[in-house]
């Protein structure tokens, strides 16, 4: 629990909350609120599928995919982790499930999502298909990205994405709770980076201080 609260004070700094930002203060979509994209330019679709590729080619490159966690006793695989390279396999096709479908179709940025895996699996292994931000991991100094979430709940399974200083898209972890309202977060200074550390060899992804992951989206056809 001490790393956690000191992994914390590093990456987050400190919010406080008005004591009147709970569910009864909805926020609505920002009448500006911008869609995202995919490589063709055209807006995501919450009923498509897509890759989460790189902005990067070569080395730099690889394409988001679920493997099997490291010493894991999860009964499916339930790691999100990124290939080494561009070329090889493709990715894991993923959907992303907005926080505010009811506004109509499309994802937009800075929007509160679920992510989740969209594959054919045993009924057993559904909730393995959803990202979760994991327990704090000592050994590599931070929290990764495995599955195991829920949608549309108040726990560790919203993410966000936003325009990347750089290229393309980054992802950020939000946490929820009961109190914060939904679509919108107020500040994304309560937000965490995704990023990619090394874990036996292989790009994991888990939240980072800095040199967020520059993704882009593919749909799959």
């Amino acid at each position: 629990m001490k790393c956690l609260f000191l992994l914390c004070l590093c990456l987050v700094p400190i919010v406080v909350f008005s004591s009147t930002f709970t569910s009864q203060n909805p926020i609505n979509l920002p009448s500006d609120a911008t869609p995202v994209l995919d490589v063709t330019g055209k807006e995501l679709d919450p009923r498509l599928s897509y890759r989460i590729i790189s902005t990067f080619w070569g080395a730099l490159g690889g394409d988001v995919y679920l493997g099997k966690s490291p010493n894991s006793d999860a009964p499916c695989a339930n790691g999100v982790f990124r290939y080494n390279s561009d070329v090889g396999p493709s990715g894991t096709p993923v959907r992303f499930i907005g926080s505010s479908s009811h506004f109509g179709q499309g994802i937009f940025e800075d929007e509160l999502l679920n992510i989740q895996f969209a594959i054919s699996t045993s009924k057993m292994c559904v909730s393995y298909t959803i990202w979760i931000v994991g327990d704090y991991d000592a050994s590599l100094g931070t929290m990764l990205l495995e599955t195991g979430g829920t949608i549309g709940q108040a726990d560790s399974s919203w993410f966000k994405i936003v325009k990347s200083s750089q290229f393309g898209y980054n992802l950020l972890y939000c946490p929820v709770t009961t109190t914060m309202t939904l679509p919108f977060s107020s500040d994304d200074q309560f937000c965490l980076k995704v990023g990619v550390v090394h874990q036996n060899g292989k790009r994991r992804l888990a939240l980072v201080k800095d040199n967020p992951l520059d993704v882009s989206f593919k749909q799959v056809q």
